[in-house]
C-alpha cells in the first residue's frame, strides 16, 4: 500500500500491498510462507491490479474511447476492481455475474456505481457453487451485452494486461519485499494471470524458483486429471477450463489439489491465528503452501497471494462457524 504521499485518486492506491510471514501457521513446519495481502487493495482483492492495468492500457492504445461502456464477466472481484477504476475514470461499467457467487460482491459492485447483471446457474450446478457450465452462460450474456451496447470488453481471460499486471508489479513486489528470498510459489488458478505473470517474473530472476498451479480437488483439469466435481465451493477459479491463454507450461513445476473443507479450514485458521480475514481461494493457497513445505519445498520460503477479503463471503458457509 503506497503511503507517505498524497495520491490523486484511489486508483493509485492499487498494488504495492504488504508481504507478511505466516509464522504462526508454520510453527511446526520446516519452511516459511510469505503472504501478499492483496485483500487490502481498495476493492479488497488482487483483481484490482488487472482492472487498473486493463483500463489504463486500453486508454493508452485507443481501444477504449472516452465515456465508452465497459463490460466484463466476473465472479465479483474483477468486477469490483473495474467498478472502482471505471467509476473514477468516468466509464459506465456493466458486471455480468452468476447467481452462484456470493451476493456481497454484487452489493459492493452496485454500491460502487456498476450495473450488475445476474445470470441464473446451469440446471446441472449446485446453488452457490459456480461451475464451468455456469461460466459458459455468463460468457454468452457478456458477449450479447458487448454487442448491444457497443462496449469495450475488459476480457480478463484473454487480454495480456492481466498477465502484465502481475509480471510487471506483483512478481517484482514479492521478490523485493522478501529480500529475494522466494524459493517457491503456488497460486489458485482462475484466469491464470496471477500465476503466469508472477511465475514469469520469478523464473526470469531465478530459474530455480519452483512454481505450482493450485486447483480444486475433483476439478484438476490442468493437472490432467478427470473432472469429477465441477461444483466445488472455492469461488473465483477451478472452472475446469483445459487451456488458459496466459500459462506457460515450461513455468509450471507441478500441480496441487486442495479440497473444499481443507481450504475452508485453513481460511479460518488464517483468521484466528494470523489475523488475516480472507476468502476461500486464500485458504486454498495457504493449504497448498503447507503441502509444499511438507514435501518438495521443505525448508524454502513459499510465496502466496491472499486473494480477497473474507468480508465477501459472510453469507456463505465459510464463516458459518462464527454463528454456532
Amino acid at each position: 500500500m503506497r503511503t507517505g504521499k498524497l495520491l490523486p485518486s484511489v486508483v493509485e492506491a492499487i498494488g504495492d500491498t504488504p508481504l507478511v510471514e505466516l509464522s504462526r501457521l508454520t510453527q511446526n513446519v520446516d519452511g516459511r510462507i510469505l503472504a501478499k495481502l492483496d485483500h487490502l487493495n481498495p476493492g479488497f482483492s488482487k483483481k484490482d491490479r488487472i482492472a487498473r492495468q486493463i483500463i489504463e492500457e486500453a486508454e493508452a492504445d485507443g481501444s477504449l474511447a472516452p465515456g465508452q461502456t465497459v463490460v466484463e464477466l466476473t465472479s465479483g472481484n474483477t468486477g469490483t476492481g473495474l467498478s472502482i477504476v471505471c467509476g473514477v475514470k468516468g466509464y459506465p461499467f456493466v458486471a455480468v455475474m452468476s447467481r452462484g457467487n456470493s451476493m456481497e460482491r454484487a452489493v459492493m459492485m452496485r454500491s460502487l456505481g456498476a450495473e450488475v447483471v445476474l445470470v441464473d446457474q446451469s440446471p446441472t450446478s449446485t446453488p452457490g457453487q459456480v461451475s464451468g457450465a455456469d461460466l459458459e452462460l455468463i460468457e454468452a450474456e457478456t458477449q450479447r451485452l458487448v454487442k448491444d451496447r457497443s462496449a469495450f470488453r475488459a476480457d480478463q481471460f484473454r487480454l495480456a494486461s492481466n498477465f502484465r499486471a502481475h509480471y510487471e508489479n506483483s512478481g517484482p513486489e514479492f521478490l523485493a519485499q522478501s529480500d529475494y528470498q522466494v524459493g517457491a510459489f503456488c497460486d489458485f488458478v482462475g484466469t491464470g494471470g496471477s500465476f503466469a505473470g508472477c511465475a514469469a517474473a520469478f523464473k526470469e530472476h531465478d530459474a530455480s524458483i519452483k512454481c505450482y498451479v493450485v486447483e480444486p480437488a475433483g476439478a484438476a483439469i490442468l493437472a490432467g486429471k478427470d473432472v469429477t466435481d465441477q461444483n466445488h465451493r472455492i469461488q473465483g477459479g477451478g472452472y475446469s477450463i483445459a487451456e488458459l491463454d496466459f500459462i506457460n507450461p515450461s513455468h509450471v513445476d507441478g500441480y496441487l489439489q486442495v479440497g473444499d473443507e481443507v481450504a475452508m479450514n485453513v481460511a479460518r485458521r488464517l483468521a484466528a491465528e494470523e489475523g488475516i480475514f480472507a476468502g476461500f481461494s486464500s485458504g486454498a493457497n495457504v493449504a497448498a503452501a503447507l503441502q509444499l513445505l511438507d514435501g518438495p519445498c521443505k525448508g524454502l520460503a513459499v510465496a502466496v497471494f491472499i486473494c480477497d477479503s473474507g468480508l465477501k463471503y459472510l453469507s456463505t458457509d465459510l464463516w458459518g462457524i462464527a454463528l454456532e
